[in-house]
């Protein structure tokens, strides 16, 4: 991959998963080979948002319901899992410490999850479980947009390196 000065800028926020972390709800991971070198590289860092709020590996399939994840941080939209349980002030709470992450380290950018109720870019899930897709933002993606970070999905970030 041709180096065109953008991964030696400031340190990136990664989402865990990338790194080849078993994070996601269930336990798997979406390890990324370029954006793990980022990190070996000490120019990215991971963070699972989920994890930092509180909740295990694996857990319950979650997605918001009611809007996205700018809904939920003003309090107009919930994120739920399959079973019912409201889980928003985890996923709130995770959004909020990988902020104080992002912030600690000066960061301008993350390449996070598309479709992640926390970690989703552009998309993610409509609420019922049913596999259908709708324009939106995870609750981490929202927050640290709302913050002046630049958030991007894996695949805009292959395309702009």
């Amino acid at each position: 991959m041709e180096d065109k000065g953008r991964d030696t800028m400031k340190k990136k926020l990664v989402s865990a998963c990338f790194a080849g972390i078993h994070c996601r709800y269930d336990g798997k991971h979406n390890r990324v080979e370029q954006i793990q070198e980022l990190i070996k590289r000490g120019e990215a860092v991971p963070v699972c948002p989920e994890q930092l709020g509180g909740l295990s590996t694996p857990r319950k399939p979650a997605e918001i319901v009611g809007g996205d994840g700018h809904d939920v941080l003003d309090g107009k939209a919930k994120v739920v899992t399959v079973d019912g349980e409201d889980v928003t002030e985890a996923f709130v709470r995770g959004a909020y410490e990988a902020l104080r992450v992002a912030q600690m380290l000066g960061v301008e950018e993350a390449i996070l999850k598309e479709k992640s109720p926390s970690c989703g870019n552009c998309i993610v899930y409509d609420g019922t479980f049913q596999g259908v897709k709708k324009a939106g933002q995870g609750v981490t993606a929202a927050l640290l947009k709302r913050h002046g970070i630049n958030v991007v999905s894996e695949e805009e970030w292959k395309q702009e390196s």
